[in-house]
């Protein structure tokens, strides 16, 4: 079994019902930088694969969209809901990379080096993220562009519904 995850940090895992609230920011505001808050999210993985003596006959795995509360942090003083939404949109776009992930491991076959791809597959994904998180950021100028900000929500939500299949099922 191969899992990433600190398994004593609380976490909160993405659902359609749970909107993060200033409240769940647990971490200490960084107030020698310009950020009005910080979301710590994430994709945790995990993968067990089963074996004969010569061969992989099974694997199965676990994806979830996780949002760190002991690493994100806000000023009381600058939040507001604008930023809250911004806040938000990273956590649901942390999902949205999860589902993609669900979706790549769906379409991989039962081979002897599956451990390998789905490792490549979640560096690459992760990568992704990354990239995705940082375009999000730059293009709203971190909130401060409304109508951009407004765009990426409906772009994002749009985005999930077409995974929607690839979401997480309690």
């Amino acid at each position: 079994m191969f899992f990433i995850q600190n398994n004593k940090e609380p976490v909160v895992t993405w659902s359609d019902s749970c909107r993060l609230t200033w409240y769940d920011f647990k971490a200490k505001p960084k107030h020698r930088v310009s950020a009005v808050a910080t979301t710590a999210s994430g994709i945790t993985f995990g993968f067990s694969v089963k074996k004969n003596e010569k061969r992989v006959i099974s694997f199965t795995t676990e994806v979830y969209a996780h949002f760190y509360p002991e690493q994100s942090w806000y000023k009381p003083k600058w939040a507001n809901k604008h930023v809250l939404a911004h806040e938000q949109l990273h956590f649901d776009i942390t999902e949205l990379y999860a589902r993609k992930f669900r979706k790549r491991i769906s379409l991989l076959k039962t081979t002897n080096d599956v451990a390998s791809r789905l490792k490549a597959i979640h560096k690459s994904i992760n990568e992704e993220l990354a990239t995705f998180q940082n375009e999000y950021d730059a293009e709203t100028d971190y909130s401060r562009n409304v109508g951009t900000q407004l765009q990426w929500q409906a772009i994002i939500k749009a985005e999930l519904k077409k995974l929607d299949y690839f979401k997480f099922k309690d």
